[in-house]
């Protein structure tokens, strides 16, 4: 059934797997025959905004509330898909498409709704102190969000703001969470169980297995504290006898994996690859590594891999311990333990037939998980649950369950 859809996003100044998936979501629908509208906002535009003009919109976007409520009238929309409306689209938008009786599913792709700093980490470590807390306080207290009291400041107030209101209950008929990891936590942080789906992201079209015949070990993704890179830059310090190590990507810590591809030759820094390059890489390489000290939702690189072929080398923490299956598709470490890591990396060297065997299991995890013809049943699955939800004149708040 042919569908009229509004997918609602709030780019970030540096693109990255988030906005990937929205542009994969949206080709998606259009490919199945759905009418695919898309409402945009970017972080570039905060820059010419005053502080206190921020903060009003971080909460209560007045013009976001009333360019989606003419959107939502002029194309006649049936139901409006929300990845991203931090900071400037802001919760009013809920409001908007509730006011016009249009049901609203929400993917959450990070942990904003918990956490002023969306990751759950502090000072380079796992946090959940926000995690059930009506008022987020300790967010602000402790500058969660960018380091900076005063923005800390308003991200948990819109957090808190919109718990005391019930927007988060009410004004959404259905969650996406990526993985189940994410899904206990969401639930534990307050979201109602029976409002929240899982649907894992997807890679489309499909880049192809690849032979690993590169010789060398790959990191693909951004350059900062949380992705782990000091670890994966320590491992590959104590051990010469490494294969080279490739690193894709950007970000706060380029300057560091810039300084080390200097010291080490077996440390090559890539910069910033397209999404072709990138999967080119994955192809050859023996495996990819992601030594995440934080919790992750669902890193697209992962599925990206599985169906490159490419098995996994993670940290055992969050959705990477759900997605990778110790020496089945890949090999789990401790988080933030760099001789962990090295000593998975010798196993993985040192027993090549097992390694090409999780090259195959990986690709077998893809087709059987990871299609997007697999990933179109769920999402039309859950866009049917949210339609039978909705009454006219708006969002139905479901009973709490028994």
């Amino acid at each position: 059934m042919s569908r009229r859809v509004l997918i609602v996003h709030n780019r970030y100044q540096l693109a990255g797997g988030e906005d990937r998936v929205v542009e994969a979501e949206a080709d998606l629908l259009r490919k199945h025959g759905h009418d695919v509208f898309l409402y945009t906002d970017s972080n570039h535009r905060i820059g010419r905004m005053g502080k206190l003009h921020s903060a009003i919109e971080t909460v209560w976007s007045q013009g976001s509330y009333r360019k989606l409520a003419e959107m939502i009238r002029d194309h006649r929309i049936e139901l409006c898909h929300f990845h991203n409306t931090f900071p400037l689209i802001s919760p009013a938008a809920y409001y908007a498409a509730g006011k016009a009786g249009v049901p609203v599913v929400q993917t959450l792709h990070n942990y904003r709704l918990l956490c002023p700093g969306s990751l759950l980490m502090r000072d380079g470590k796992v946090c959940e102190t926000c995690v059930g807390r009506s008022i987020v306080w300790p967010g602000a207290v402790h500058r969660c969000y960018r380091q900076s009291y005063s923005a800390s400041v308003v991200t948990a107030g819109m957090i808190s703001a919109h718990n005391l209101l019930g927007t988060w209950s009410a004004k959404v008929n259905r969650y996406i969470a990526l993985g189940e990891f994410g899904r206990r936590k969401f639930i534990a942080g307050g979201l109602p169980a029976d409002k929240l789906s899982v649907k894992p992201n997807f890679v489309d079209p499909d880049p192809g297995c690849g032979d690993g015949q590169g010789g060398y070990a790959l990191y693909a993704g951004r350059l900062s504290a949380e992705k782990g890179i000091a670890t994966l830059l320590e491992a590959w310090g104590r051990h010469p006898e490494f294969p080279v190590l490739r690193i894709a990507g950007g970000g706060p810590l380029a300057p560091m994996v810039q300084s080390s591809s200097v010291r080490n030759p077996h440390v090559q820094w890539l910069g910033e690859t397209s999404r072709a390059q990138t999967l080119d890489h994955m192809r050859g390489a023996r495996f990819l590594l992601c030594p995440s000290t934080w919790y992750e939702c669902f890193p697209l690189v992962i599925v990206e891999a599985f169906a490159s072929g490419l098995p996994v080398i993670a940290s055992n923490l969050g959705a990477l311990a759900e997605l990778v299956r110790p020496e089945h598709t890949g090999l789990l470490f401790a988080p933030g333990c760099a001789e962990d890591l090295a000593a998975k990396i010798q196993w993985a060297l040192s027993h090549p037939d097992r390694l090409q065997e999780m090259r195959w299991n990986a690709r077998q995890e893809y087709e059987s998980q990871y299609t997007a013809q697999k990933n179109y049943q769920m999402l039309d699955s859950i866009y049917d649950e949210a339609l039978s939800e909705v009454p006219a004149g708006g969002v139905r708040t479901r009973p709490a369950a028994a």
